[in-house]
């Protein structure tokens, strides 16, 4: 079917494009759990029959059995025309041939055996790529994935932290959109669901349970000027400042692995969207065995941030009182150099003051 045409819309749940081989107007087909689904009006707009004539075909497959309706039935979320998401039933492939069988055989047969192709195509590749171009016109060529290859390993090098490396990663998604629900969503957990993962706890917890303002330190085991410099406030409300040597390995070991990940997809020519980021960290995180943030966490930042300052000011007394600057260092040995050279000299002045004492011993002796 040289003119059929698969455009990739998400490869995690995936809309995919069925054009017939007139060239009419394409059907969005979902993929997911290896079959297709469309709706009731879909299955009308792809057999170009009243919706109310598939509604009828539909209710007779179920009543003679044909088909079981729970068996081909599926509640799916998704964004309609008007850019709100409603909550639709989907029939699946079996459901959908069987009508296609009952109205029109002919474009059934056509769309059953675009389905198995990309059904088949999925299963052997974990996804579905238009063979020509992305929806944006973006070409999936070698070009496109030596410069992503480029972008993820220049992301590995960079000195940003650990999050930003990962949202970094996210970013490169070929559906990539900042203003997104699932960016936001993204950008807005993903900090705390490393946390969570590593300790139990979201940033704003562990803030909340590790500032102390009588610990050394304030309880600290990392910080902007460490381990000379003085403890800043801003120092005090970033979590991963209190995580330890072991935790700290822990996540760099985590995020080493998502790069990991990451540069292996581009290796291997895969595209990756928003979605598949987003729930790759969670299958990520699954397979280390590590538990899965599903909250927001009991503690607010703003609340775990206003707790740690309150405990800075507290230490900050204590901190000013003990803490040595370079200036006060170089004072320090500055006046202990004076000091060794008093000593020294002081210790000069009683050698010379000996000798004049035993050389008066010896004049007088000879003089007897």
């Amino acid at each position: 079917m040289k003119n059929d045409r698969l455009q990739i819309r998400n490869s995690t749940v995936e809309f995919l494009i069925f054009t017939n081989k007139d060239g009419q107007d394409g059907i969005e087909v979902r993929v997911f759990e290896e079959t297709v689904w469309l709706t009731q009006k879909l299955i009308a707009e792809l057999f170009d029959k009243g919706r109310s004539t598939i509604a009828e075909h539909l209710a007779h497959i179920f009543e003679d059995k044909e088909l079981n309706e729970k068996e081909v039935c599926r509640f799916f979320r998704h964004t309609a025309e008007d850019d709100k998401e409603y909550e639709s039933k989907f029939y699946n492939l079996d459901a959908i041939i069987a009508v296609g069988f009952r109205v029109n055989s002919h474009r059934a047969i056509q769309f059953r055996q675009w389905a198995i192709s990309v059904l088949r195509d999925y299963a052997i590749r974990g996804y579905v790529l238009d063979k020509e171009r992305l929806k944006n016109g973006v070409f999936f060529n070698k070009e496109y994935f030596d410069n992503l290859l480029s972008e993820i390993r220049e992301i590995r090098s960079s000195e940003r932290n650990f999050y930003q490396k990962i949202t970094d990663i996210y970013a490169t998604a070929m559906d990539y959109n900042a203003d997104s629900e699932i960016t936001k969503d993204f950008f807005a957990s993903v900090q705390n669901k490393f946390h969570f993962a590593i300790h139990g706890h979201t940033a704003a917890e562990l803030i909340m349970q590790r500032a102390d303002s009588k610990k050394d330190r304030m309880g600290l085991t990392n910080w902007k000027n460490s381990p000379n410099g003085k403890i800043l406030k801003p120092d005090v409300a970033i979590a991963k400042n209190y995580l330890t040597e072991k935790e700290l390995k822990t996540l760099n070991r985590f995020v080493t692995m998502y790069l990991d990940y990451a540069e292996s997809q581009a290796e291997n020519n895969i595209p990756m969207t928003m979605e598949d980021w987003a729930r790759k960290l969670k299958i990520f995180l699954q397979f280390n065995e590590k538990d899965i943030l599903e909250h927001p966490g009991k503690v607010s930042q703003k609340v775990a941030k206003a707790f740690a300052e309150g405990e800075f000011e507290k230490f900050r007394v204590v901190q000013d009182k003990l803490y040595e600057s370079d200036f006060d260092r170089q004072m320090k040995k500055t006046l202990e150099s004076v000091d060794q050279i008093q000593l020294r000299s002081k210790e000069k002045s009683c050698v010379k003051l000996d000798i004049q004492t035993s050389l008066k011993g010896q004049e007088e002796e000879l003089l007897q």
